[in-house]
């Protein structure tokens, strides 16, 4: 599993829409990536858990699910969520009235006080808008495993990459008994130019081990994969994954 710092630098200003299929009138989602100093992962959950969160709420932004990874390198330290937008533009002014709240300026002031440097660096922020083929992005719950996964296209394959997606590989997620949470198209370059992001749900770790076991050995994905990639392979690289757990804060479906 790849460290986050593929995902790219951190993507906070406006900008037009310029990737994928998107799910009309669905609004505007950010997955945002926050990495903290050594130990300090449970002190950046507290302030979120007490204070970030219905600070968001006050200034029009939707919760939609808060994570943290169970394995791999970003596990212990790193902080998973989305955050859902009417629009860009409104997502632009919610965070310059949240960031200029005394409310959140006195919060911020106090845990730091307490714990010292929470983040390890600057948050990294994915904004994105679902695929027309996505179901309406849901909130996690509590008792399941959720696994992000990241496909960067070839070259020109990004449009046969959504319709793989689209007309054979959701179904037979489900068909394997892998949930579909979401698929995203980020909207800024250059990520919107080749690149799929995608939730899935699983009952636990062994069963996504066993769902995925059985995916790749299906002879229906095996036919669809030959076929679709007749004329090239349609990944440039191999995907990146990281299995979550949700956090106790997480907003209930």
């Amino acid at each position: 599993m790849q460290r986050w710092g593929l995902i790219g630098m951190l993507m906070m200003t406006a900008a037009a829409f310029f990737g994928g299929p998107a799910h009309g009138g669905e609004g505007v989602l950010e997955l945002r990536i926050y990495t903290c100093e050594p130990g300090k992962l449970a002190a950046c959950n507290e302030r979120f858990r007490d204070h970030t969160t219905k600070l968001f709420e006050k200034h029009g932004i939707e919760n939609v699910a808060y994570w943290e990874a169970s394995e791999g390198p970003t596990a212990g330290n790193t902080l998973y969520y989305i955050l859902r937008y009417p629009s860009r533009e409104a997502a632009t002014k919610s965070w310059e009235a949240f960031r200029a709240d005394p409310e959140w300026q006195a919060v911020r002031k106090a845990s730091e006080d307490k714990h010292g440097k929470i983040l390890a660096k600057a948050p990294e922020s994915i904004f994105m808008t679902e695929t027309d083929y996505s179901p309406p992005t849901e909130k996690a719950r509590q008792d399941k495993v959720y696994e992000l996964r990241i496909y960067t296209a070839a070259d020109g394959k990004l449009e046969d990459l959504h319709s793989r997606f689209r007309n054979h590989t959701e179904k037979l997620f489900n068909k394997h008994g892998m949930r579909s949470i979401g698929y995203w198209s980020p909207t800024d370059e250059p990520k919107s130019k080749n690149q799929l992001w995608y939730v899935l749900e699983h009952a636990n770790r062994e069963a996504a081990t066993a769902s995925w076991k059985a995916f790749v050995s299906d002879p229906e994905w095996k036919a669809v994969a030959q076929k679709t990639e007749a004329n090239g392979k349609l990944l440039a690289v191999p995907p990146e994954a990281v299995y979550f757990k949700t956090l106790d804060y997480s907003p209930k479906p």
